[in-house]
């Protein structure tokens, strides 16, 4: 795998997580690792135990050089459809790092945005390129990826707290049998996606 796409030291990799969901916000996070950045355990996060995710996330917060996590909302995919959150929170997170780089008066700013997938907007005037399965071909992004799906998933075991039928602790809100069944059964919560298709059509919600 490589370190990055580009030769510019402060190239940011991007990711997000909770795409497919049914419930809760849609994570994206982006980083800059240093030129000497390895792991071996370091993948796409679908191919990372969760404990792994766990210990790659600590390892990523503590060795890159910049990072920073940013959310869509529920009502925000609900508004603007989920492709466009998705984006609208990757552009959050490449904005935090950003600051950062001001912060440290590093007059170069952002030089290059590589974003896992195919589909984008121009964040500024930063250049950008799009990869598919980007997140098993560049450290950078496998390290997004692993700060987003860590994230979203703490986030969505914080509200397994309040609604506890739905299972939120092991399915982070993807659409498992088990999820829409509570669905069925007790409706939906203001932390489910209302322009989703919940239930299937010959159920629906409430029969």
């Amino acid at each position: 795998m490589q370190n990055k796409s580009s030769p510019y030291l402060f190239e940011v990799g991007c990711d997000e997580a909770g795409r497919g969901c049914l419930a809760g916000p849609v994570t994206a996070a982006a980083v800059i690792l240093p030129e000497n950045f390895e792991h071996k355990l370091l993948n796409d996060s679908k191919q990372v135990s969760k404990g792994n995710r766990v210990a790659l996330r600590t390892y990523i917060e503590d060795n890159a050089l910049y990072w920073a996590v940013g959310w869509g909302s529920e009502k925000e995919i609900d508004q603007i459809n989920i492709l466009n959150a998705s984006i609208l929170a990757m552009h959050r997170a490449i904005e935090q790092v950003e600051n950062q780089l001001i912060d440290a008066n590093l007059s170069e700013g952002i030089q290059m945005i590589a974003v896992d997938g195919n589909r984008f907007k121009k964040y500024k005037e930063v250049p950008h390129e799009t990869f598919v399965k980007g997140d098993a071909r560049f450290l950078h992004i496998a390290a997004a990826s692993i700060l987003a799906k860590t994230y979203r998933d703490e986030y969505m075991e914080k509200l397994h707290l309040e609604h506890p039928q739905f299972g939120w602790n092991s399915n982070a809100g993807y659409p498992t049998k088990t999820h829409r069944e509570a669905i069925r059964l007790h409706g939906p919560t203001e932390h489910h996606r209302m322009s989703f298709q919940l239930l299937p059509r010959q159920l629906g919600l409430f029969d």
